[in-house]
């Protein structure tokens, strides 16, 4: 292989068991396998997780279900995002269950799974101060009385999504959001038209805030195990006696395709912005910002080789990088080059790829080329 992803099946078990013991027996474990899983692959993930325990997967869009469903997965799939009204008899005819935050699509989806005969479960997002999707709590009440009485819906799920849980150790906005939902699901309560199924909790509260966990959980970077950001591992710290491990579940790698010595004072790369200070060897590697491996990351990265750092030189191209191997001896073309992961005792996280580009992880992973085998490796019995 030219470029690969390893998926590690021992770390995404282990992952997912810190999260079913920190949810307990009670809670269902949705395990988001969005974007392509975060950009892990979604059918080897969704595989694996379901084996491990999953009981829900959660996916943006419809297409990202049907996908699932013609890998023959039958567990619930919540369809998180957005879906055009000619795509809803496709939820219908899938078994999938859409979030929905506006009565129009509700009572067209209604009509669809009518004429087929379907009842189609359904949640509902409200607003409680994230502002991006979700029912104002003054209108809940009455949506929810209009799905009980269409002929093709019901209501099964409550959700909302928190605003900055994982970008503070100060968790009172978040608490603020959930107490909104607590009234909002009271409100519905009292006017009996509880949804069974509520759910609150993305990775961070799930980690740090039990009264989120409530009938169901999406779990999904802390699944991959990458932390939602440096506050919410500090926050758990604080919280907790016991540290809470998270085991890295991707590498990425690529091998060497040529190896160049380069004079003294020649240039590197386009645009001339990397001159050798020494005689110089450096190592051509067939990646580039085409596979994800972002331009940002020019002369900033390193990769691991023979266990061993190499810093970038120069820009990196649309499909090839060049690093520099003049302390690394005795390498040749189809070494292998660690660009995210272990080699060695040395490591490179992806929260290093993601400071060292200027984004965040969960950008990072995702922007990994969807074209890129993802193989699965450590998967025992």
């Amino acid at each position: 292989m030219l470029n690969w992803v390893e998926i590690d099946a021992a770390a995404l078990r282990h992952n997912l068991g810190v999260f079913r013991e920190r949810l307990g027996s009670g809670p269902l474990l949705g395990a988001v396998v969005k974007s392509n899983a975060y950009g892990h692959g979604a059918a080897p993930v969704a595989a694996l997780a379901t084996r491990f325990g999953a009981d829900w997967l959660c996916v943006n869009h419809v297409d990202e279900g049907l996908a699932l469903r013609a890998e023959g997965h039958q567990v619930p799939i919540l369809v998180m995002g957005y879906t055009p009204g000619d795509r809803l008899r496709d939820l219908v005819r899938n078994d999938l269950r859409p979030v929905l935050y506006d009565l129009a699509p509700i009572e067209r989806l209604a009509e669809v799974a009518a004429a087929d005969g379907q009842t189609v479960p359904i949640h509902l997002k409200v607003e409680t101060g994230t502002h991006r999707q979700g029912i104002p709590a003054s209108e809940v009440v009455a949506i929810a009385t209009r799905i009980r009485d269409l002929q093709g819906v019901r209501l099964e799920g409550l959700s909302s999504h928190f605003a900055n849980i994982e970008d503070t150790t100060d968790h009172g906005y978040a608490l603020r959001q959930l107490e909104t939902y607590r009234s909002i699901d009271a409100q519905l309560r009292d006017a009996d038209l509880a949804a069974p199924i509520r759910h609150t909790a993305c990775s961070a509260a799930a980690l740090l805030l039990e009264s989120t966990h409530l009938e169901l959980a999406r779990v999904g970077i802390g699944m991959y195990g990458v932390w939602p950001s440096r506050e919410t591992l500090v926050s758990c710290r604080e919280l907790f006696e016991t540290e809470i491990e998270l085991h890295p579940v991707m590498s990425w790698k690529t091998r060497i395709a040529q190896i160049r010595d380069v004079p003294e004072g020649e240039f590197v790369g386009y645009g001339c912005t990397y001159r050798t200070t020494r005689a110089s060897r450096i190592a051509v590697l067939p990646i580039g910002y085409h596979e994800g491996y972002r331009r940002s990351l020019s002369g900033v990265a390193h990769v691991l080789i023979a266990g061993r750092r190499a810093p970038l030189r120069g820009r990196i191209c649309m499909n090839m990088s060049m690093v520099d191997v003049s302390d690394i001896p005795a390498l040749s073309t189809d070494d292998e080059v660690v660009l995210l992961g272990r080699q060695g005792d040395d490591r490179i996280t992806v929260e290093q790829l993601s400071e060292w580009s200027g984004t965040i992880p969960y950008e990072f992973l995702t922007g990994i080329h969807s074209s890129l085998p993802r193989v699965v490796v450590n998967d025992l019995p």
